[in-house]
């Protein structure tokens, strides 16, 4: 075997190793810009005395949201969508206050710094408002499906009701 041989072998072997280092860059760059836009929504729940409070839907992501499907339940039976009529059908079983809301009705996207009351009352009383607690609490259900702008993830979060004590 010659010195030109050695020289082309070893001159194959590097741009084989920069194309595999190229590819697996390439890879790691589309991994980090999907990463970098991921959103990831939020249910979270505060009853602050005094101030706003409720069911809250927050976008904690660098990216938007787009909404896929929503699914709202109340007492373990499936209403359908988080959407005006089914959230007029909760806020009508409570007799001492009629909650502000905001539903996801025929929104698609989710800004990337969303940050929302769903169901809310301000200002919130413990002693006035006992029965929308246990409602956030107890009785109701949301599922919010969600994916990034890539599309494809099938990210969701969900409220579950708390099992009662004891």
């Amino acid at each position: 075997m010659g010195a030109s041989t050695v020289v082309a072998i070893c001159a194959t072997d590097i741009a084989v190793a920069s194309l595999a280092v190229s590819v697996i860059e390439a890879r790691a760059t589309r991994v980090h810009n999907r990463q970098s836009v991921r959103p990831i929504l939020a249910l979270r729940t505060g009853f602050r005395v005094g101030g706003l409070a409720g069911l809250r839907l927050t976008n904690l992501g660098l990216g938007p949201a787009a909404i896929t499907t929503t699914k709202l339940s109340f007492d373990g039976v499936l209403l359908g969508e988080f959407n005006e009529s089914n959230v007029n059908r909760i806020r009508d079983t409570l007799t001492a206050v009629r909650p502000a809301a905001v539903t996801l009705g025929g929104r698609s996207f989710l800004d990337a710094d969303y940050d929302e009351y769903l169901l809310g009352v301000a200002p919130y009383d413990p002693d006035l408002h006992g029965e929308f607690v246990e409602l956030i609490r107890r009785r109701l259900e949301v599922e919010i499906h969600y994916e990034s702008l890539y599309g494809g993830e099938g990210f969701k979060t969900v409220l579950t009701p708390m099992a009662e004590p004891g």
